[in-house]
């Protein structure tokens, strides 16, 4: 068994938290964030079921950004 690891957001959409994978946009949701990443884990292991490999993604860089609107 291996393992990759996925960066993934989780965004609150009421009442559903909506779990992300950046690397591959696939998503999932729940009502709360521990269900939403577990059915993403579900989701991710179907996308990628015909796979016989899955590589590690490419690093990833998480910033955020102000901008000032009028």
């Amino acid at each position: 068994m291996s393992f990759v690891r996925f960066n993934v957001v989780v965004q609150h959409e009421s009442p559903w938290y909506v779990a992300k994978c950046l690397e591959n946009s696939v998503a999932s949701q729940g009502r709360t964030v521990e269900e939403a990443v577990d059915n993403l884990k579900e989701a991710l292991l179907l996308y990628y079921e015909d796979e016989t490999t899955v590589v590690d993604p490419l690093p990833t860089y998480l910033t955020s950004v102000e901008v000032a609107f009028q």
